[in-house]
């Protein structure tokens, strides 16, 4: 089945990660996806581990599905064979900085005199009409500008920490694939492109204060910023006998069953902390610590069949290492292995959500830099000569065959 972004060109001008992940997910959807890289090639390709040069493993999983072609874009010969794939295009994607944009001459302006019909997206830090509008940003710079790190010192008073994977990039990515789908099936409609200027920070900041504007929605305010019942030291995975587990008794339902199945429903009748979620909310440290001190007198397994049996939401905690055996992900097919032209057997994550009729996959696999050059170029009517040509004074650049 054609995914349902089949017919869709997108060129993608861009490095690291979060745009590259914007347009994988789009590649993945069925768009030929023509990622532009400079000579030296993305930054991410040298992340290892990696078998080969250039091809390290966030850069094999954030670039599936794309077809690589070398231009220097600080040639005027490379900028005008932009010119011509932006013309073909249906989508424009990059990360850099907009006054960085306009002074490589790859604007939106210049973009849409060339493509009116043409979506811009331009993923970077911070809008441009504020004091920040020029800084540059990255995924740790703004977990601490939308208090990310503060929010582990509020639960437990540690010292403030990033978290642990780039919730930013790829919180921000998700985003820009919906404005992007959004462009274009209003462009369906008016035949308009336009422009979507995608700031990191104003989307992380209504990412994080969704939760935690808590009091401060209100005018005035009814308490101080914060949602308590995520900030409580005790939101944790519970330590038992003999490990972890991860357990939701958050409803009235599942609190009135936690207690049946452990043979103490009246107890949960005369105890006023327990009858809402308000009061439980009032009380919630309490109420953690409490859950927290019971979790040790089990084992995990037996945790897990008392829950299991209450129908309350509860799941054993996995490492990275663990999570590539998890049974459900196994019977659901989530990982495969594959092979990759350059870089032999690797281990790939399928598209995660099912549709009926127009199924997104993984297409081709992350490219070598440069692999596609002359043959995208052959698609904007460059010849063999003139693209040996742009190969000689370092416009472009192929990549060599890989060895058998």
């Amino acid at each position: 089945m054609a995914g349902p972004l089949a017919g869709i060109r997108v060129v993608d001008v861009s490095t690291m990660l979060m745009a590259p992940y914007v347009t994988q997910i789009l590649g993945d959807m069925g768009a030929d996806v023509v990622k532009v890289e400079s000579p030296a090639g993305d930054a991410v390709r040298g992340v290892g581990p990696l078998r080969h040069a250039g091809m390290g493993a966030i850069f094999l999983n954030a670039n599936r599905g794309k077809r690589s072609v070398v231009l220097d874009l600080k040639q005027a010969e490379g900028l005008s064979a932009l010119d011509a794939l932006v013309a073909r295009a249906d989508v424009f994607v990059c990360n850099l900085r907009p006054h960085t944009m306009a002074r490589l001459g790859m604007g939106y302006e210049r973009a849409a005199a060339n493509n009116p019909a043409l979506i811009y997206a331009a993923l970077y830090g911070f809008a441009e009409s504020g004091p920040y509008g020029a800084k540059p940003a990255f995924d740790d710079l703004i977990q601490g500008a939308v208090a990310v790190p503060w929010l582990a010192h509020m639960a437990d008073g540690r010292e403030p920490a990033y978290a642990p994977t780039a919730i930013v990039d790829r919180g921000v990515a998700l985003w820009a694939v919906g404005q992007i789908n959004g462009a274009l099936f209003h462009r369906s409609r008016s035949g308009q492109g336009q422009k979507i200027d995608i700031p990191m920070f104003e989307m992380m900041a209504s990412f994080v204060l969704g939760d935690h504007l808590a009091g401060e929605t209100f005018d005035p305010p009814l308490g101080p910023a914060g949602y308590a019942r995520m900030l409580n030291p005790e939101r944790r995975p519970y330590r038992t006998l003999d490990g972890y587990v991860c357990a939701m008794i958050y409803t009235d339902r599942h609190w009135r069953a936690f207690y049946r199945a452990l043979g103490r429903e009246d107890d949960f009748e005369r105890d006023p902390r327990l009858c809402s979620m308000t009061t439980r909310g009032e009380h919630i440290r309490d109420i953690y610590a409490e859950l927290s001190a019971l979790m040790r007198t089990r084992t995990t397994a037996q945790w897990l069949a008392l829950f299991e049996s209450a129908d309350v939401p509860a799941m054993p905690l996995h490492t990275p290492a663990t999570l590539l055996d998890d049974e459900h992900l196994r019977a659901t097919g989530f990982f495969t292995v594959v092979d990759h032209p350059s870089e032999g057997r690797i281990r790939e994550m399928a598209y995660p959500s099912a549709w009926s009729a127009t199924q997104p996959q993984p297409g081709r696999p992350a490219p070598r830099l440069g692999e596609h050059s002359a043959e995208v170029l052959r698609e904007i009517g460059y010849d063999d000569g003139r693209i040996r040509s742009l190969v000689a004074r370092g416009v472009t650049a192929c990549a060599p065959q890989p060895a058998t």
